[in-house]
């Protein structure tokens, strides 16, 4: 194949692409820049503490930043399910891809939801999938919290989000 071939097939391609992302654009761009803002904050951890358990207390007794490392889900759930947790995340992050690559244009708030959950089943998934752990750092001591990460954020604000759409279209569909 020549160049103008390539570059044509490129270009196809790409328009293709942005078709398909401008869809459910807010679910890409809350996915993508979460993922990015989780894999950052946790390299930033591993490469600010020098070793696991060490903590800066932002509000001492209240909020730190402590470093550890959780082979569970969510808030140290399933502690040693790393495994299954990795296949789970990467099936959750494909499903909700092809919904939003296949599917209908969602509502923006469906969008931002399925986003959320999309960056930080990503964020987890890619940590599970190269380490075998996630890398949690956020630590409400006040309430005594079990540690945790921003993808656990962003995952619990897409379900809220999600909850949020569902009250609103079944509000919508009541006759007045």
């Amino acid at each position: 194949m020549c160049c103008g071939c390539y570059c044509v097939y490129f270009a196809s391609y790409s328009l293709l692409l942005i078709r398909f992302v401008k869809k459910n654009r807010w679910f890409w761009i809350v996915g993508i820049i979460g993922f990015i803002i989780d894999q950052v904050t946790k390299y930033w951890v591993v490469q600010t503490f020098p070793t696991i358990g060490d903590t800066i207390p932002l509000w001492s007794g209240v909020f730190h930043f402590t470093y550890v490392i959780n082979t569970g889900a969510a808030f140290s759930f399933f502690e040693g399910g790393a495994k299954w947790l990795r296949w789970l995340s990467l099936g959750v992050s494909l499903g909700l891809m092809a919904l939003a690559w296949w599917g209908e244009k969602m509502k923006v708030t469906e969008q931002l939801g399925y986003g959320f959950i999309l960056s930080g089943a990503l964020g987890n998934g890619l940590d599970r999938f190269l380490f075998g752990y996630v890398v949690d750092f956020l630590d409400f001591r006040l309430i005594n919290f079990p540690v945790f990460n921003l993808a656990d954020v962003f995952i619990n604000i897409g379900i809220l989000l999600l909850l949020i759409a569902s009250l609103g279209s079944q509000s919508s569909g009541k006759v007045s």
